[in-house]
């Protein structure tokens, strides 16, 4: 088979599957497995694919900056929004993470209900001024492009809450890879507030699933429920109900 077939091959198999096992592949193709980690490896410099241990997966696209997401998968991000603030309840504290989708959670919660709203994201505690909650800003270094706060300052802060849920927000969710984002910074602040929290839950619309992000924040074992599109595709959701986590649908 020629470089340039196996590699229409490799391209067509993430589309198909979300992921290539060299070892598996070059057992497929009768080939040694230097091989297929040859074409893997020039084929993530080109910046085709992203290379993980063992094997591929598919390049996660570029985050849109905050301006262009407001205006993506707006009714879908309600419905998640909306099913996640069934889920809070009046006394509670919970920390709300940035994003647009979390934007549309706060938008559900109901303006009279007493509670406490932990956040890192400033366009986040913006939304909650005609609210009867109680607002905790955590302030930082200002990651620009989803508008959060990162760093010691922030880290410090968040040690010393303890949230009865957090909403968290990625760019990125794998069966076997877990949640990432695009920041190391970000990421660390997200892995900080997972760690205090009782629960951790995560809206996610369907274009997030399947791929991988730089960063890790955690595996789909750490979070307590992953609120989804009832009308995402089976096969994209069917690696995630086979794991222990709880399956929302909105």
């Amino acid at each position: 088979m020629l470089t340039s077939q196996r590699r229409a091959l490799i391209s067509a198999r993430l589309a198909s599957d979300g992921q290539i096992v060299a070892g598996e592949l070059a057992q497929e193709l009768g080939l040694s497995e230097d091989t297929i980690r040859r074409d893997l490896r020039d084929m993530a410099t080109a910046g085709l694919l992203k290379r993980v241990h063992g094997g591929a997966l598919p390049v996660t696209p570029p985050l849109p900056d905050l301006e262009t997401r407001q205006t993506m998968s707006t009714d879908v991000k309600r419905r998640l929004g909306r099913k996640a603030a069934e889920l809070v309840r009046r006394g509670q504290l919970i920390f709300i993470d940035g994003g647009t989708t979390n934007a549309e959670l706060v938008r559900a919660l109901p303006r009279d209900m007493a509670l406490t709203i932990a956040t890192h994201s400033p366009a986040i505690a913006a939304l909650l001024d005609k609210h009867r909650a109680e607002v905790i800003l955590i302030g930082g270094r200002l990651y620009k492009h989803s508008m959060v706060a990162t760093g010691a300052a922030a880290l410090a802060a968040i040690a010393t809450l303890r949230p009865d849920i957090f909403f968290l927000g990625a760019t990125a969710i794998h069966p076997s890879h877990g949640l990432s984002t695009g920041d190391y910074e970000e990421a660390a602040i997200k892995r900080a507030i997972t760690a205090q929290s009782a629960e951790t839950i995560v809206l996610m619309t369907e274009e997030k699933f399947g791929a991988v992000s730089p960063h890790r924040i955690a595996g789909i074992e750490e979070i307590t429920a992953l609120i989804m599109p009832a009308d995402i595709a089976p096969e994209t959701s069917a690696p995630y109900r086979q794991k222990a986590v709880r399956i929302i649908e909105a």
